[in-house]
């Protein structure tokens, strides 16, 4: 594959049509589909000053700087920090999570803000603002990170045992599921895994989607994999497949960007989000003692709130335990 760069300027603001009010939430099973919310809590970036920030740029302004002594005590973290750039590998097409306005380039979502709160944690004030956006596949992502293409993945990126053995993962950040997605004319006849026998699904190649069929769904039909989400949203609305299985982070943001497609239901599995780090690299504990301070100092809340939480209804849920990985 051929891999992508974007290098976002300053403040990162998500490109939408329009946006919702403060507090604005949908449910996560919800018929609407109107377009991606806004990340920001007063619906504008300011004109220099400051003062018309948004609620997503303040989390990340204010995000924790880790003290020199603890860049230095780490060869992966001195290693960016002496380049002066963090480079992540992802996506950046996911509307809740990670989303790019071709407009200015700049990015926004949880995935983009923990991507920003770790390159501010090496770089300093201002490190948000230096990070170099590499596109990866389910494909690429085990073979980007051993290559040292990216510093890290972060990625709605689900921690197995097999990428373990592969990659290491920082974290959980994150808990998120399997999900089902439908055209949202199907919307009424499919809530859960069992509604899927007989059912053609498609769901991308290399993901935890793949297991989660063959464990949660009784007889299901043809089983298609496809390697990006793009193609499996295109299988299901020209259909091709009754159905698209994978994590429910990834459809959330397809929901959010296409009227057409919805997310029914329930996860069904539990799939903890991890930042994958080379093993061979010293950035485990590094990243580990990142999250905890986000963790701790309540950035981590308000990002959620920022984003996830705009689209998804209910009190923010407590962090995963950092460290705590599937056996």
């Amino acid at each position: 594959m051929t891999s992508t760069s974007h290098r976002p300027g300053r403040r990162a603001l998500l490109a939408v049509a329009s946006a919702l009010p403060v507090g604005a939430a949908l449910a996560a099973c919800s018929s609407d589909t109107g377009d991606a919310p806004s990340l920001g809590g007063d619906g504008g970036a300011s004109d220099g000053g400051g003062a018309g920030t948004s609620a997503y740029d303040a989390v990340i302004a204010a995000g924790p700087v880790a003290e020199e002594s603890v860049v230095s005590g780490s060869a992966w973290a001195s290693a960016i920090k002496e380049k002066g750039t963090f480079t992540r590998g992802g996506t950046t097409a996911n509307q809740v999570f990670s989303i790019i306005d071709p407009a200015t380039e700049k990015v926004t979502g949880f995935d983009a803000g923990i991507t920003q709160l770790l390159a501010r944690y090496i770089l300093g004030d201002g490190g948000q603002d230096k990070v170099e956006y590499i596109d990866t596949t389910v494909e690429t992502r085990e073979t980007m990170v051993q290559n040292d293409t990216v510093d890290a993945v972060i990625a709605t990126y689900s921690i197995t045992p097999e990428r373990l053995e592969k990659i290491a993962f920082a974290g959980p950040y994150y808990l998120s599921g399997t999900a089902i997605q439908v055209r949202t004319e199907d919307a009424s006849s499919i809530s859960g895994p069992e509604d899927l026998s007989g059912k053609n699904l498609v769901t991308q190649s290399n993901s935890t989607g793949i297991q989660a069929i063959e464990e949660h769904v009784p007889n299901p039909g043809n089983v298609e994999t496809l390697a990006d989400n793009e193609s499996c949203v295109a299988a299901l609305k020209q259909k091709r497949v009754d159905a698209y299985v994978l994590d429910q982070g990834v459809l959330l943001g397809n929901s959010k960007a296409d009227p057409d497609v919805t997310v029914v239901g329930e996860p069904f599995t539990e799939d903890p989000y991890g930042i994958g780090l080379n093993k061979d690299k010293d950035g485990l504990e590094f990243v580990n003692a990142f999250l905890q301070a986000i963790i701790d100092d309540g950035t981590w809340a308000k990002l959620y709130e920022a984003t996830i939480g705009q689209v998804i209804d209910g009190e923010v849920p407590s962090p995963p335990t950092i460290g705590e990985l599937p056996a």
